[in-house]
C-alpha cells in the first residue's frame, strides 16, 4: 500500500471516530457507537460524580444511571451544546438526586477527594509534622466543600477540582456565565474562610 493510500485510510479512520460521527450514529440507534462515545468521558464523569456524591457504590450507580438516561435521550440531543457538556449535565442532575438521598441517609452532604490527592498532599514533604498538617488542611477542605450549598459546591467541583472552564461549567449547570462566576466566588470565599486558619498555623 502506498504512503498516500495509507495516509488517506488513516484520515478516514480518524474521521470515523470523531465525536460528531459517533454521535450521529448513536442518534440513529447504534449502541456500539454510543458506547465508544461515552467511553471517552467515563473516567472524567466518574471523577466529577465521585466529587459530588462520594466515591464507591453511589458514584458507580450514578454513572450507570447517567449512561442509561443519556442513551434513552440521545435521539433528542440537538447538538446545541457539546456532547460532553450534555452528558455531564445529566451526571450532575443524577448526582443531585442521589445527593438528596445521601443527605437524608447521612444528615450531611457527600463530598470527597480521591485518595490520590491525599498522597499528593503527603508527598510534598517528608516531615511527619508537615504531612500531618497537610492532611489536616485536606480534611478541612473536604469538610468546607461538603457544607456548601449545592449550587456552590457544584461550581467549585466543576471549576477548581475537575478543571472545567467557566463556560463549560456554566453550561453544565445551565446558568449564565455571570451567575456561575458569582456562585464560584461565594464558594471560594466560604472555603477560604475555613481553610485559611489552618494554613496560618503551618508547622
Amino acid at each position: 500500500m502506498s504512503v498516500g493510500i495509507r495516509l488517506a485510510v488513516n484520515l478516514l479512520r480518524v474521521k470515523e471516530h470523531t465525536d460528531d460521527t459517533l454521535l450521529e450514529r448513536a442518534r440513529n440507534g447504534d449502541r456500539e457507537a454510543f458506547d465508544d462515545l461515552i467511553r471517552r468521558y467515563a473516567d472524567r464523569l466518574y471523577s466529577l460524580v465521585a466529587s459530588l456524591v462520594g466515591p464507591g457504590h453511589d458514584a458507580e450507580e450514578v454513572v450507570q444511571e447517567t449512561f442509561l438516561r443519556a442513551w434513552k435521550s440521545i435521539g433528542r440531543f440537538k447538538g446545541e451544546s457539546q456532547f460532553f457538556t450534555w452528558l455531564y449535565r445529566i451526571g450532575v442532575n443524577e448526582s443531585n438526586r442521589r445527593g438528596e438521598q445521601i443527605t437524608r441517609r447521612n444528615s450531611r452532604s457527600a463530598f470527597s477527594l480521591d485518595d490520590e490527592s491525599g498522597r499528593e498532599f503527603a508527598a510534598e514533604s517528608e516531615d511527619p509534622d508537615r504531612i500531618s498538617h497537610l492532611l489536616q488542611v485536606r480534611e478541612g477542605l473536604i469538610e468546607a466543600v461538603a457544607e456548601l450549598p449545592v449550587d456552590q459546591r457544584q461550581a467549585i467541583v466543576l471549576r477548581d477540582i475537575n478543571g472545567f472552564s467557566t463556560v463549560e461549567s456554566a453550561a453544565i449547570m445551565e446558568v449564565g456565565d455571570a451567575a456561575f462566576k458569582s456562585k464560584l466566588h461565594r464558594a471560594r470565599l466560604r472555603v477560604r474562610a475555613v481553610v485559611a486558619p489552618l494554613l496560618e498555623v503551618e508547622p
